[in-house]
C-alpha cells in the first residue's frame, strides 16, 4: 500500500497504455451529461448580471482569495448560485460530441457531474440537488432533514458542511475521460478538479463569499449518501461556500 502512489504514476505513463483507446476502437462515446428522472422537481436557474459583483479587480480577487471555514447566517441568492455554477461548469458552446465550458478540461471531456448540498440559499429548500449544465437547471434529489448532518459526519466532522450556504460536490465520471485517454485519463480527472475548484474560489470571492475546498472525506460514505457506485461515478472533490462574516 505504501507504494500505490508511485505505481499509479508508473502505470499511467504513455508507454504502459494500450495501443488503441476505446475512441480509436470505435466504441460508443459516453454521454456528456448523465440522464435523470424527468419526474423529479426541477428548478430553472435565473440569469445574472454584474450587479451581483462586489469586486471586479482580478488582481484583488486573486490576492484576497483564501480558504474560509466560517460563514455568516446571510443567505446567498439563487442568482448568485447560478453565477457560481456558471463559473465552475457553465457551457459556452456545444456540439453533439463536445462542450466548451468556463473551465479547461483535457480534450474538452468534462467528466464531472455537480451535486449541491443546499443549506442557506434563497428560494431553495434545503437538501441535495444536481446541476444540469446543458439545461441550466437544478434537479431536486433528497430533502432528508438529516442529510447535511450525515454528510458532515462523512467528512470527518468538518462543521463548515452544515454551516455553509451551499457545498459543491463534484463527482467524476471516469469513462468520459478514459474513453479517449485510457488509464492516463485518471490523472486528468484530478487536474480538472483543481481547475474547477479554483474557479469556485475566485468567483465566490467576487461576490463577497468565502470558499473552502474539501479533500478529506470517507469516500464510501459520501458516495453512498449521494447514491453513487464509487467506481463508474465517484466524488472527487468538494467545496463549501457562504457569505463572509463581517
Amino acid at each position: 500500500m505504501g507504494k500505490i502512489g508511485k505505481k499509479f504514476i508508473k502505470e499511467t505513463k504513455y508507454e504502459n497504455l494500450e495501443e488503441k483507446s476505446d475512441q480509436e476502437k470505435g466504441e460508443k462515446m459516453p454521454e456528456l451529461q448523465l440522464d435523470y428522472d424527468k419526474n423529479l422537481e426541477m428548478i430553472e436557474l435565473p440569469e445574472f448580471n454584474d450587479d451581483i459583483i462586489k469586486e471586479s479587480s482580478f488582481t484583488k480577487i486573486v490576492n484576497q482569495r483564501k480558504s474560509v471555514r466560517e460563514y455568516s447566517d446571510e443567505k446567498i441568492s439563487l442568482r448568485e448560485l447560478s453565477y457560481l455554477l456558471w463559473n465552475t461548469q457553465g457551457i459556452k458552446d456545444e456540439g453533439k460530441k463536445w462542450s466548451f465550458r468556463t473551465v479547461p478540461s483535457a480534450g474538452a471531456r468534462h467528466s464531472f457531474e455537480t451535486y449541491l448540498l443546499i443549506n442557506n440559499v434563497k428560494k431553495l429548500k434545503n437538501g441535495l440537488y444536481r446541476y444540469l449544465p446543458f439545461d441550466n437547471k437544478l434537479v431536486f434529489l433528497n430533502g432528508d432533514k438529516n442529510f447535511a448532518q450525515d454528510m458532515e459526519k462523512a467528512c470527518f466532522g468538518q462543521k463548515m458542511i452544515t454551516q455553509s450556504a451551499v457545498t459543491f460536490i463534484w463527482a467524476a465520471h471516469p469513462y468520459r475521460m478514459t474513453w479517449r485517454y485510457q488509464q492516463r485519463g485518471y490523472r486528468y480527472l484530478f487536474m480538472d478538479a483543481g481547475h474547477v475548484c479554483q474557479n469556485l474560489y475566485l468567483s465566490a470571492e467576487s461576490i463577497g463569499c468565502g470558499t473552502c475546498a474539501i479533500g478529506a472525506y470517507d469516500d464510501d460514505k459520501v458516495n453512498g449518501l449521494i447514491g453513487l457506485d464509487g467506481e463508474k461515478l465517484f466524488v472527487i472533490y468538494m467545496g463549501t461556500v457562504g457569505k463572509k462574516k463581517e
